[in-house]
């Protein structure tokens, strides 16, 4: 692990503010760096995320009053410099730098552990809950959990239900249970590989979902730097064909799932038909639905357990 991620992951979200800053300073210092966002093609609102993750509130930002007054904030001045020279140079993503990604309505704790919840995955709530109401007060599982987004979001969408969530990154893992205890959200967590952890649970899901690694092992190196050289392959890489996590879920699954349980993946653009070929081939599965997601691509795969 490269330093900048050991020192932003020991501190995953700021701590109460503790520094003075001067408000004619950091007003000066945001000047010269909207430029250098600028130069670096990069979105200015990029910039005041990381200011607001400092302690700063929208409001001051938008109307600049902030620059008349002395300042306590989360990081000093050279520290905020040091974060932002990281999303300039090295193209950190911001996420990991402010320590904060937003993912529905909860604000997520995030570090180089986790991969960063995008918006495409909010709909996989969404959709969970067409699933029939006699499922929605048993076990569900959120395999491969990372931050714990999807997990969470369940947790809030279905109160009657258990939620668990897996992961094999017990950094992960870390960071999952601090959001959850932030949020006031209850999920049991578990460490090891997809269903390994859940032997207790055989034959007693009644829902299975996972945004599972599914880019190909070849088009790693070709992702956006932010993505490529920051976020966990542990997260992405699915194998020659983007498939082999997906094919352990499709075939593991039954197993698991109560007669009529819901299974229901995220995966990439233009796998869904060769997902819902496995899904027949496998031969437990029925009403297959594949579903877009706001941009129109083919982004989730759900089932039902005969």
């Amino acid at each position: 692990m490269a330093r900048w991620q050991q020192e932003f992951s020991q501190a995953i979200m700021p701590s109460a503010p503790s520094h003075h800053v001067s408000g004619h300073d950091l007003w000066h210092w945001r000047q010269q760096a909207q430029i250098q966002a600028a130069q670096a093609a990069l979105p200015k609102a990029e910039l005041d995320w990381l200011l607001q993750a400092a302690g700063l509130d929208r409001l001051s930002l938008r109307l600049e009053t902030f620059k008349q007054v002395d300042l306590r904030l989360n990081w000093s001045l050279a520290e905020l410099e040091q974060r932002w020279q990281q999303r300039i140079q090295a193209r950190v993503p911001v996420q990991y730098l402010a320590g904060e990604a937003p993912w529905r309505q909860f604000s997520l704790a995030v570090s180089p552990a986790v991969l960063i919840p995008r918006p495409e995955t909010e709909l996989l709530i969404d959709l969970a809950k067409t699933a029939p109401v006699t499922l929605r007060s048993g076990h569900w599982v959120d395999l491969g959990t990372g931050s714990g987004a999807i997990a969470l979001g369940l947790a809030d969408a279905f109160a009657e239900a258990t939620i668990h969530a897996v992961d094999s990154s017990a950094a992960a893992l870390q960071v999952a249970e601090r959001n959850a205890q932030r949020l006031q959200l209850s999920v049991e967590f578990y460490c090891g590989s997809w269903f390994a952890p859940l032997a207790q649970l055989r034959g007693q899901l009644s829902a299975m979902l996972s945004n599972p690694p599914y880019i190909p092992h070849d088009m790693l190196a070709q992702l956006q730097p932010e993505v490529a050289e920051h976020e966990p392959h542990l997260a992405l890489d699915g194998g020659l064909d983007g498939l082999d996590c997906i094919r352990q879920l499709v075939w593991q699954a039954p197993e698991f799932l109560v007669p009529g349980g819901l299974w229901l993946i995220e995966l990439m653009t233009g796998q869904a038909p060769a997902v819902v070929q496995i899904l027949e081939q496998q031969g437990d599965y029925r009403d297959l639905q594949v579903h877009r997601d706001l941009a129109g691509i083919e982004r989730f795969v759900l089932a039902y357990r005969r």
